[in-house]
């Protein structure tokens, strides 16, 4: 087997991410994972674990949380989705992607166990991100990793990430997305992502909505953990930014802290807290995670994709923003570094560009209408992705707002277009999908001599 085949075999199961999830919770049995993990001796028991759920800003949290983990000396692996450009992104150790000849020796040792599995199919068959998981920890316990920090692919309580009794709990701020297989509210969503809440388990909430933030503290209370609430228990407030970091002070349970962290946007102040506080939780726990390791921790984490410049002369932006709370946090940002605002005042960026691309099952009415009246020209695209969106309803949607949108067949021809338009005075915004950004990156990365940093 060599690594393509080994990415065919995995594929070749049921992929949820390449087409549209069932609602029946009956396709979600995590018994079939577990039973998956038995034959590979439990490899998910072996590492401390972090978990981490919520609808934005978990992938950015559990960076920042693995990053102060190596810095405090833990060997430590961290397990996200989706990925930008390679699926080996999406488990790392100490910051180290998985090799391709450790991704293939995984898989053949893999293969054996999962058809048994499935040939019985007790619970019914494994998925495609199943697999994924169950590498992951596999990955982990061969690494000896003593921490592994998770987070949680969709939803929460049917994750296949939710087989572990983490020490601590996170969630992340959460608001309305993958309605169609979570609910139609976010008291409804909330009750799902709540599924990783263990008995007696410690948790740490983002800033809520009242409604979402009820379920939380209910959810908690019923189970008897133990709950903290950024914005209440502990605070933050930022003090200034420049073109690569943003510096912010957190006034934690244990603490105070004045971070400086390389990743932009004002929505990233509120993850560092909530990174801040989960660790402060492991330090109580006798884990030995210093002031100093968390500041440095959180000061070299790197997290491409989300409010990332890729370069200065066009201003390019990249942010993977995928619904209407997302573009909003993104309308802030923008806002806030580069004085973009509704009306045409743009400061001394003009024109400013929308290059824009979401997945067929996102709410692009709400994205348009915290997006469209930033931007002087807007262009519609889509990814390679199966799930993306055709361009024409993205410029349905724009056009309610008496912005002509112009259609690109791919990402590296709209990114090309945007440029040639935006001269060397303007800004280039990339958003709408991870999948997107992720072309988009590889494709500034081929054209960088064009594009000073």
């Amino acid at each position: 087997m060599n690594y393509k085949q080994a990415e065919e075999y995995l594929f070749g199961y049921t992929d949820y991410e390449k087409m549209p999830m069932p609602h029946d919770p009956a396709f979600y049995d995590l018994r079939r994972v577990e039973e998956l993990l038995a034959r590979l001796g439990n490899p998910h028991l072996t590492a401390k674990s972090v978990h981490i759920a919520g609808t934005k800003g978990k992938g950015s949290v559990a960076a920042m949380i693995a990053s102060a983990l190596v810095a405090s000396g833990y060997t430590t692996g961290l397990y996200t989705s989706p990925h930008l450009h390679t699926w080996r992104e999406r488990m790392r150790v100490n910051g180290e992607l998985i090799s391709e000849p450790e991704f293939v020796n995984l898989v053949a040792g893999l293969k054996p166990e999962v058809e048994a599995v499935n040939q019985k199919a007790t619970y019914g068959r494994l998925t495609t991100f199943e697999l994924l998981t169950a590498l992951g920890f596999a990955f982990f316990k061969a690494k000896k990793a003593e921490f592994q920090v998770l987070e949680v692919g969709m939803g929460g309580r049917f994750d296949a990430t939710n087989v572990i009794n983490p020490e601590v709990a996170v969630i992340t701020s959460i608001s309305l997305d993958h309605t169609d297989v979570l609910g139609d509210s976010p008291a409804k969503i909330a009750g799902e992502k709540t599924g990783i809440i263990k008995s007696g388990s410690t948790v740490v909430s983002a800033p809520q909505i009242d409604e979402v933030a009820w379920v939380i503290a209910e959810t908690c209370q019923s189970r008897g953990a133990r709950l903290i609430r950024v914005g209440r228990d502990v605070k933050w407030r930022g003090s200034g930014f420049d073109n690569s970091q943003q510096r912010l002070e957190v006034k934690a349970r244990l603490n105070n802290y004045k971070l400086s962290i390389p990743l932009l946007g004002q929505y990233q102040l509120e993850n560092a807290a909530v990174a801040v506080a989960a660790l402060e939780v492991l330090a109580e726990k006798g884990f030995h995670i210093s002031p100093e390791s968390i500041i440095n921790g959180l000061g070299g984490v790197n997290w491409p994709g989300r409010f990332q410049i890729l370069s200065r002369q066009p201003r390019l932006v990249v942010d993977g923003a995928h619904n209407p709370d997302s573009a909003r946090r993104l309308r802030q940002s923008l806002e806030q570094y580069f004085g973009l605002a509704a009306g045409g005042v743009k400061g001394s960026l003009e024109p400013a560009i929308l290059v824009i691309g979401v997945s067929n099952d996102k709410d692009i009415a709400g994205i348009a209408a915290e997006l469209a009246p930033l931007f002087d020209r807007v262009i519609a695209t889509r990814s390679l992705h199966p799930r993306s969106m055709a361009a024409a309803p993205i410029v349905a949607e724009f056009a309610k707002y008496g912005v002509e949108a112009q259609l690109a067949g791919d990402v590296p021809t709209a990114l090309r277009l945007a440029l040639g338009m935006a001269g060397e005075k303007g800004l280039v915004c990339v958003a709408g999908s991870l999948f997107v950004v992720g072309e988009a990156t590889a494709q500034a990365e081929i054209i960088r001599p064009e594009l000073p940093s």
